[in-house]
C-alpha cells in the first residue's frame, strides 16, 4: 500500500526532491508573495494586488476595469517606460477574472522563457486552443500574459498574430513590452494599445508614504523628494532605492539616499558648475578630478546633473543650444568607454567656448 504524505511532511521535505517541490509555497498570497517575509524585495511585496491599488493611470486602470466587468476585454498592448505599472495592471485585470483560478487560467512567459517560433506554434497554441470549463454563470476567456514581447522574434510575432486571430474565441493575448516600435504592425493592429507613461511625482510620493508608513521607517522630507527626483517616473526604482537606503543607513536623508545611489549631490553639482562657469581650465579640471576621486563620482552622471542645471541659469539660447549638443556628444561617447580624462577636459572646454560666446553677447 502507498505510503500517504501529508501536507506538514511535504513542508518538511528536502528541496531537491523534483516530485515534492511543486506543493511547497502554497501557504502565500495572490502573486506569490509570502503574508509576512521579511526577507521579500519591496517591489513584490507592495506590487498591487488589485485594479484599486495601482498607483497611476486611472484612465487607463478604469477602462481595462469596465471592459473586464463587462466580459468584452479585447487583446492588450501595454507599453511604455519600466516600472510604470504595466504588468501589475494585467495581473491585477486576470485575479479580478479569475480569482483562485487565476494559475490555471493564465498563460505567463517572460523574456527569460524561451519565446521563439516553435513555442508559439506549440505551447501557446495548445494553450489557446483549449477551451475552459466554467461551472459558474460566467464563462472566462482564458489569458496569455507575453511579457517584454518586444524582445521576441519577427519570425515568432509573425506566427502569433495567426494564433490570436484563430482562437480570438476562448483566449485573449496581453503583450507588454517597453519599445513599441519593436512589434510589428500586424500584431499592434490586432489589440488595443495603452501607453504607460512615467509616473508623476505625486503618485510616487504617495505610495513611497504608505511603504515607509507599513515599514515604520525614519524618512525625512528631504530624503523623500530625493527618493522620487531619483526615481525618473520609474516607481520599481523608487522602492528599491529606498530599501537599500533603508538597509545602509537608520534613517533616509537626503544624503543617504545620494550617497546608497552613488548620485551627485545637488550642492556638489552647484560646485562643479560654478568651476566650469568662473574658474580657468586647469584650476576646473584639478578640482573636478579631485572631488571625483575623493567622493566617487562617474562622470556621466556629473553631465548629466550638469545638463540639468544648464536648462535652469540664464543664458542666451544660441549658446544653451551649442552647450546642451556638446554635453550631449560627450554622453554619448562615455556609453563606448571613451577615457574619463579626455571627456572632462572636453567638458571643461565645451563650457570655456560658451563663456566665451557669453561674453561677446554681453558686449
Amino acid at each position: 500500500m502507498a505510503e500517504v504524505i501529508s501536507p506538514m511532511d511535504v513542508d518538511e521535505c528536502d528541496d531537491d526532491d523534483p516530485s515534492l517541490r511543486s506543493n511547497k509555497g502554497k501557504g502565500v498570497v495572490a502573486g506569490g508573495v509570502p503574508p509576512d517575509n521579511r526577507d521579500t524585495p519591496w517591489v513584490e511585496k507592495y506590487r498591487p494586488q488589485s485594479l484599486d491599488d495601482v498607483a497611476a493611470h486611472r484612465d487607463i486602470v478604469d477602462t481595462i476595469d469596465r471592459l473586464t466587468s463587462e466580459n468584452r476585454l479585447p487583446h492588450l498592448l501595454l507599453y511604455g517606460p519600466p516600472g510604470t505599472g504595466k504588468t501589475s495592471t494585467i495581473l491585477a485585470v486576470a485575479r479580478k477574472l479569475y480569482g483562485n483560478q487565476f494559475h490555471n487560467m493564465i498563460l505567463e512567459l517572460n523574456a527569460s522563457d524561451d519565446r521563439g517560433i516553435d513555442v508559439v506554434r506549440q505551447q501557446i497554441q495548445d494553450f489557446a486552443s483549449t477551451q475552459s470549463f466554467s461551472f459558474g454563470a460566467k464563462s472566462y476567456v482564458k489569458l496569455v500574459l507575453l511579457d517584454e514581447a518586444d524582445a521576441m522574434t519577427k519570425d515568432a510575432q509573425f506566427a502569433l498574430r495567426r494564433v490570436i486571430e484563430k482562437y480570438t474565441k476562448n483566449t485573449r493575448f496581453a503583450l507588454i513590452c517597453n519599445h513599441v516600435n519593436k512589434i510589428i504592425p500586424a500584431l499592434q493592429s490586432r489589440c488595443t494599445r495603452f501607453r504607460f507613461t512615467p509616473l508623476d511625482s505625486v503618485y510616487v510620493t504617495e505610495r513611497l508614504k504608505h511603504v515607509v508608513e507599513a515599514e515604520r521607517l525614519d524618512v525625512t522630507n528631504s530624503g523623500l523628494t530625493a527618493l522620487v527626483r531619483l526615481s525618473n517616473g520609474d516607481m520599481r526604482k523608487a522602492l528599491n532605492i529606498l530599501q537599500s537606503t533603508h538597509m545602509a543607513s537608520p534613517q533616509i536623508t537626503e544624503e543617504a539616499v545620494y550617497l546608497c545611489t552613488g548620485n551627485p549631490l545637488p550642492k556638489d553639482i552647484e560646485q562643479i558648475s560654478y568651476w566650469l562657469l568662473n574658474e580657468s581650465f586647469a584650476t576646473s579640471f584639478i578640482r573636478i578630478s579631485e572631488m571625483k576621486t575623493r567622493k566617487g563620482f562617474a562622470l556621466v552622471d556629473i553631465i548629466r546633473e550638469v545638463t540639468l542645471f544648464v536648462f535652469k541659469i540664464k543664458m542666451p539660447s544660441d549658446v544653451r543650444v551649442q552647450l546642451i549638443n556638446d554635453l550631449s556628444d560627450l554622453e554619448y561617447r562615455l556609453s563606448f568607454g571613451c577615457n574619463d580624462k579626455l571627456q572632462l577636459g572636453s567638458l571643461i572646454a565645451s563650457f570655456t567656448r560658451a563663456r566665451s560666446a557669453l561674453v561677446a553677447a554681453a558686449k
